[in-house]
């Protein structure tokens, strides 16, 4: 009977580490503690496919479908930090048509939302420290260079093309632009629509003066913990770098705020994308659409959203999963599993991590125990002390600090 549970325990192991491959590429691990210069490739491509998009409502619904094609140009891709080419996809995403406030905010789980062009909003990046679980690094740091153009944009291994920061070939379309209100750029996975820097001083006033608003975020004064954790001053190089302090911008926590816009004259809750840190925001104020899931949260504020601990409890919230886990968070998410599963679970989770102990030796256990021990056969280090596969994972960048046409925001 120990034998044929221990059978299907592993064989629960194994679907469990198929269910993480299937659902993302496999998180990247480094060693780096400190920002980089951000590496920003110039929009010299005309995409060689026309941008097709089709936006309609459907019942309760409002249907976005595009091939993934931007309707500007792009930086050259492969390049020396992302040696994908841009592909067409079949982008289909359905949100609200008429979106609600939820009664808590939720921490992004994949794309947080899809501009009006077609291209998705993927402010996270699958790039982790290697020590303890939880310090994802912040896509608009260049502490890593992700290869990504002058609109923040870069592909993924399937040729999907998406922005992790200010969409400047996209605001430059629409006539982004400081004296008015912004135009209409895209909606969030929850159905509220999404506008880039420029609003209202006054939400409720629409005559009121046109001002950049900003974000409440702010990098956290002191170091970070050290130890198995990075060490160094809390610089913006990972996403828990950053703290909510109220009153400190102009918008909430979501980054966003209920007020009047061009498109909503009576009022609406509305995300900005800002020039300051989150830049594209990482929590919705509605219920977001699963078609916008892909995998562990993207870098919600402080921290994605992770729950305290190490390898030895649940996998951690925008990390990647724990060894021998059966379920990472994201799939019981993506499963919609009930408490009660969820108990099941966890009394399964605890055999089989019983069952593992009896198995493998004290060096053995360690070694599970600590995830940057896990890596490529040499250390599988890189340039710059990185670990894990080359170029080409999840990749992200920040805001240019060039100043193109009609004042961009920076």
């Amino acid at each position: 009977m120990k034998k044929q549970f221990l059978i299907l325990s592993v064989t629960a192991i194994a679907i469990g580490a198929i269910t993480v491959v299937i659902a993302q590429p496999p998180p990247r691990m480094h060693s780096i503690t400190k920002k980089g210069v951000l590496q920003i490739r110039p929009a010299t491509e005309t995409p060689a496919i026309a941008n097709e998009v089709k936006i309609e409502i459907v019942g309760d619904d409002r249907v976005i479908t595009s091939n993934g094609i931007p309707n500007h140009k792009t930086g050259a891709f492969p390049n020396s930090g992302n040696p994908n080419p841009i592909t067409a996809q079949s982008h289909q995403y359905r949100v609200p048509a008429n979106p609600k406030v939820a009664a808590e905010a939720t921490p992004m789980h994949g794309e947080f939302g899809v501009a009006i062009n077609g291209i998705p909003f993927d402010p996270g990046a699958g790039e982790f420290y290697a020590g303890e679980p939880g310090w994802q690094y912040e896509p608009l740091s260049g502490a890593i260079d992700l290869g990504i153009d002058v609109s923040h944009a870069h592909v993924q291994p399937t040729g999907k093309y998406h922005y992790h920061g200010l969409p400047t070939g996209l605001i430059d379309s629409v006539n982004v632009e400081a004296g008015a209100h912004s135009p209409l750029v895209g909606w969030a996975a929850d159905g509220f629509p999404m506008y880039a820097v420029y609003g209202y001083s006054d939400p409720k006033n629409a005559a009121s003066p046109i001002q950049k608003l900003t974000s409440s975020y702010q990098l956290k004064t002191g170091d970070r913990p050290g130890g198995n954790a990075p060490d160094g001053k809390y610089d913006g190089t990972f996403v828990r770098d950053y703290e909510y302090v109220e009153g400190a911008g102009d918008l909430d926590p979501c980054n966003g705020r209920f007020t009047i816009t061009p498109e909503y004259p009576d009022g609406t809750y509305a995300y900005f994308m800002t020039e300051n840190w989150p830049v594209v925001p990482r929590m919705y104020r509605g219920t977001p659409s699963d078609d916008f899931r892909h995998g562990p949260g993207g870098g919600g504020p402080g921290g994605g959203g992770q729950m305290a601990g190490g390898w030895g409890g649940q996998s951690q919230r925008g990390g990647p999963p724990r060894p021998g886990q059966l379920l990472p968070d994201f799939v019981q998410d993506s499963l919609r599993m009930t408490d009660d599963q969820k108990d099941e679970l966890a009394a399964l989770q605890k055999d089989v991590d019983e069952e593992l102990a009896k198995i493998l030796t004290d060096e053995q256990r360690r070694k599970l125990d600590e995830p940057h021990g896990f890596g490529p056969p040499g250390g599988g280090r890189g340039p710059g002390g990185q670990s894990g596969p080359g170029p080409g994972g999840e990749r992200g960048g920040r805001p240019s600090q060039g100043t193109p046409r009609n004042q961009r925001p920076q």
